[in-house]
C-alpha cells in the first residue's frame, strides 16, 4: 500500500516510513483539485498584471525590481540556480526524502499556486528512489531552507547531482534511467519549491521519532541498572507521582514499575533501603520532564509538516505576502529537545559511573572480578563522559542567534537548520550513551544476578556474555547501538511489557 498525502494529516511516523523505509506515496485526489484551483487563481492574477512578490518582482531586497512578463519563467529557473549555494558533505538520503515528502504535502494544501506537475515530480522522485544531492550547510532558517531546497529543485529540473541506487549521478542521467522528464518551471514554482521549512522539518520529524525510541530504551536500561545497583522502588510509588501531577512523570513511573515487576532484588531492597541516589530515585522526575518536552515538540513538528510555509500564499481572492517560511517555531522546539536529550544522557552516564565504582555499587571494581590485571569497563564510562561533554557543547541554542541577510530585508532569522544539525548529532550520541549503559548493566547483572522478567528479555536481546577478562568493548558498543537503531531490544522486552509513552 502507498501513503496517501493530502496536506493536513501527515504524521511523524509516516515521514519515517517514507524517508527511511521507502514507502510509496500517492497524492489525495481532492488535494490535487485544490492545487489545480489554486493555480487557476494565481494565473488570473498574473494575467491582470498585479504586482506579486517573487512572480513579477525580484527576491528579498530585490523586491523593488520589476520583472517583465517575458522573463517570468526565466526568473524561476534563475532563482533555483542562484540559490543552490550550499556547501559541505551531502545530507543523508532519509533527510532529503523526508523534506521532499513534507514539501509535497505542503503544496497539496493548495495555497502555493503551483501546477500539479510540481507535486507529481516530487512524488516520482520518492517512488523511484532518486534523492537530490543536497549539501548540509547553507540555510539560516528564515526564508525557509533556501539553499537546501534549491538543490532539491535543481534536480527536479534535471540539473545538479542526485543519489540513485547508492551512486552519485547527474540528475538528468538518473531521470533518463527511470523515464522521468525534468519539470519546466512556470511562474511562482521555483520559489514555491525552495521557500519553506521542509528540510529542518524533516530533521525534526526523524529526531522526534528516534527520541521516542531513545526514551523506551532509556527505561529498559534504567531498569537493568536499578536491579544491578539494588535500588528500592519506594520512590516509584504512584502516590508520589500523583502528588506532583506532571503527566510524563506519572507515565515514566508506571512503565518503570512494570519493567521491574517480579524482581526479587527490588523486593529485598524495598525492605532494607530507605532511598537511593538521584539517578535511581529521580528517574520519573527527570525522564518525565524529557517525555513532556518530547510530546510538546512532536506537536509542533506535526503542525509544521502540515503547514503552508512558502511565500506568497494564494487565497481565493488575493495573493498575500507573509512570513510562514520563518523557522522560529521549529527552531525553538528542536533546541528545547536538544537540551532535554542532553540531560537525559547526563543521568544515564552517572549510573554507568556508579556501576563501575566498586565503592558505590558493591560490585567488583570496573565490573571485572580480576581487576588490576584487567581494566574492565573503565573506558566505556570515559566514552560516555566524552559524549555527554559533546552534547553539552551542542545543546547551546542556535535559535538564540540571528545574522541578518538579503541586505537587511531579512533582518531576523531563526538559524533553525543549525538547531536541526545539532539535534541530529545529540540523538546519535545519546544512543551511544544508552548502548554503554546496556553494556555496563548487562555485565553487572551477570555478576550480581537479576530477576525481573522484562530485564531478562533485555539481556537475551543484548546477547553479550559475561566478561571474564578484557575485550575490545568498541565492537560490543557498536553492536548494541545497531540493536537500538533496529528496535531489537525494545521488541524483545515488549513481549512482556508494552512500553507505551
Amino acid at each position: 500500500m502507498s501513503l496517501i498525502i493530502s496536506g493536513d494529516k501527515l504524521t511523524v511516523e509516516e515521514v519515517v516510513n517514507v524517508a527511511r523505509h521507502g514507502e510509496k506515496v500517492e497524492p489525495d485526489k481532492d488535494a490535487i483539485e485544490r492545487v489545480i484551483n489554486g493555480r487557476k487563481t494565481l494565473e488570473k492574477m498574473i494575467e491582470k498584471g498585479e504586482r506579486i512578490y517573487g512572480i513579477n518582482t525580484g527576491l528579498g531586497e530585490l523586491v523593488k525590481v520589476k520583472i517583465e512578463k517575458e522573463n517570468l519563467k526565466k526568473l524561476q529557473v534563475n532563482l533555483v540556480r542562484s540559490h543552490s549555494s550550499g556547501v559541505g558533505k551531502y545530507l543523508e538520503e532519509e533527510l532529503v526524502r523526508g523534506a521532499m515528502l513534507i514539501r509535497a504535502n505542503s503544496l497539496l494544501k493548495g495555497f502555493s499556486g503551483v501546477r500539479k506537475d510540481i507535486v507529481e515530480i516530487l512524488i516520482e522522485f520518492l517512488n523511484h528512489n532518486i534523492t537530490p544531492a543536497v549539501p548540509v550547510h547553507g540555510s539560516v532558517g528564515a526564508s525557509g531552507d533556501l539553499a537546501p531546497l534549491s538543490h532539491v529543485a535543481l534536480a527536479l529540473i534535471g540539473e545538479g547531482e542526485v543519489i540513485h541506487n547508492g551512486k552519485i549521478k547527474s540528475a538528468r542521467g538518473a531521470m533518463e534511467e527511470e523515464g522521468i522528464e525534468p519539470v519546466v518551471l512556470e511562474e511562482k514554482e521555483g520559489l514555491a519549491l525552495l521557500n519553506g521549512t521542509a528540510m529542518m522539518a524533516s530533521y525534526a520529524a526523524l529526531a522526534v521519532y528516534d527520541s521516542y525510541q531513545i526514551m523506551k530504551n532509556a527505561l529498559v536500561s534504567a531498569a537493568m541498572s536499578f536491579e544491578a545497583l539494588k535500588g528500592t522502588d519506594k520512590a516509584l510509588d504512584k502516590r508520589i507521582m500523583t502528588a506532583r501531577g506532571h503527566p510524563g512523570q506519572i507515565r515514566i513511573a508506571e512503565r518503570l514499575r512494570e519493567l521491574l515487576e517480579g524482581s526479587k532484588i527490588i523486593e529485598k531492597a524495598r525492605e532494607n533501603r530507605v532511598q537511593d541516589a538521584y539517578t535511581l530515585r529521580c528517574i520519573p522526575q527527570v525522564y518525565g520532564a524529557v517525555l513532556d518536552t518530547l510530546r510538546y515538540v512532536k506537536g509542533v513538528v506535526e503542525r509544521e509538516i502540515n503547514s503552508a510555509t512558502d511565500n506568497p500564499l494564494v487565497f481565493e481572492k488575493d495573493v498575500i505576502s507573509g512570513g510562514n517560511f520563518h523557522g522560529e517555531p521549529i527552531a525553538l522546539a528542536m533546541d528545547f529537545l536538544s537540551i532535554a536529550l542532553t540531560d537525559l544522557g547526563n543521568m544515564i552516564e552517572r549510573r554507568v559511573a556508579r556501576m563501575v565504582d566498586g565503592k558505590l555499587s558493591g560490585l567488583p571494581d570496573f565490573l571485572m572480578e580480576e581487576s588490576g590485571l584487567n581494566s574492565g569497563l573503565m573506558i566505556p564510562q570515559y566514552t560516555a563522559a566524552a559524549l555527554c561533554n559533546r552534547n553539552k557543547i551542542l545543546a547551546y541554542p542556535a535559535s538564540a542567534d540571528t545574522i541578518p541577510t538579503s541586505a537587511n530585508q531579512e533582518d531576523h532569522v531563526s538559524m533553525g537548520m543549525n538547531s536541526a544539525i545539532k539535534l541530529r548529532e545529540i540523538v546519535e550520541n545519546v544512543k551511544y550513551i544508552l548502548a554503554i549503559e546496556y553494556l555496563t548493566a548487562n555485565q553487572a547483572l551477570h555478576i550480581a544476578g537479576h530477576s525481573s522478567i522484562a530485564v531478562e528479555e533485555a539481556i537475551k536481546a543484548i546477547n553479550v556474555p559475561k566478561f571474564e577478562k578484557d575485550a575490545v568493548f568498541h565492537e560490543y558498543i557498536e553492536d548494541i547501538k545497531k540493536k537500538i537503531d533496529g528496535e531489537t531490544i525494545i521488541s524483545a522486552v515488549e513481549k512482556t511489557v508494552k512500553i507505551t509513552l
